[in-house]
């Protein structure tokens, strides 16, 4: 993940720069970031993991979505703006969907590493989604085959909930019951 210019920027140019590119770029207090085209593993392992979730959530009330959606985190004990484009989400609260976007915080992010943007996702989101209250937060390493799940505490501080490489089922702390085999994840990269 690159950032897009070195100079802050207001929301406004941040709109109206999307408005004239094709690249994916999320806004994150005053800054622009891009993110880089999936690769077909990415896309891959994006769709495998939406079909499990979409299954399990089927006749829930909660929705999984996946990328490009607009997420504007919205928290009242946090200033500044914040848009992402997780690679998945799933939203239980429906009060925030626009026309355009969700406004709110996802109750499930997924992020999908790639090679250029791999510091993005562990450090710069995984603090960003723990103080917006992101319950649980995966991160989908595609160059080890690996899912780490992280999930809030009681302190609400992000703990690692699951870690599973290559092999095993991976389980999620927030949707009770789900679980997905790695080898479902990464079917065509094993």
């Amino acid at each position: 993940m690159n950032l897009y210019r070195n100079d802050p920027m207001s929301v406004q140019d941040y709109f109206e720069i999307r408005e004239n590119c094709e690249q994916i770029l999320e806004y994150i207090d005053g800054y622009i970031y891009m993110s880089p085209s999936p690769s077909i593993k990415h896309q891959r392992i994006s769709g495998n993991l939406y079909i499990k979730f979409r299954e399990f959530l089927e006749e829930k009330t909660c929705e999984v979505f996946h990328a490009p959606v607009d997420i504007e985190l919205k928290n009242e004990k946090i200033d500044g703006t914040k848009i992402v484009i997780p690679d998945l989400c799933i939203i239980c609260d429906k009060s925030g969907f626009t026309d355009s976007k969700y406004i709110g915080v996802p109750n499930l992010i997924v992020e999908i590493l790639s090679p250029s943007n791999q510091t993005h996702d562990l450090i710069t989101k995984l603090n960003l989604y723990m103080n917006y209250g992101v319950q649980e937060y995966w991160i989908v390493n595609p160059m080890l085959n690996s899912v780490s799940v992280y999930a809030l505490n009681e302190e609400k501080l992000y703990i690692q909930h699951d870690m599973k490489t290559e092999i095993g089922k991976i389980t999620s702390h927030f949707l009770k019951g789900f679980h997905v085999d790695l080898k479902d994840i990464f079917q065509d990269n094993i």
